[in-house]
């Protein structure tokens, strides 16, 4: 049997998108939000590249939920109970 064709996470159109918007960045073009404030960091612009893509309906993931510390809380609420 032939090996499955791995499917494309992002669209060709998306990546351009993205591609297009590194361009910027790197001649200092590149602007974000209402203000128009200067962009400052890669990951920044690989954002707002991203976030184009997904306004004009290219194939892109969905945001990433934000992980809960879980794990966090759980130390918090034991040292409390040690301490009483």
């Amino acid at each position: 049997m032939a090996a499955k064709k791995a499917k494309r996470k992002y669209s060709k159109a998306s990546q351009t998108e993205v591609k297009n918007e590194m361009d910027r960045f790197k001649k200092g073009k590149a602007r974000s939000g209402k203000g128009g404030a200067k962009v400052k960091s890669r990951k920044q612009a690989i954002a707002i590249g991203l976030s184009k893509a997904r306004k004009k309906g290219k194939k892109v993931p969905k945001v990433a939920k934000k992980k809960t510390a879980k794990k966090k809380t759980a130390k918090k609420k034991a040292k409390k109970s040690a301490r009483k």
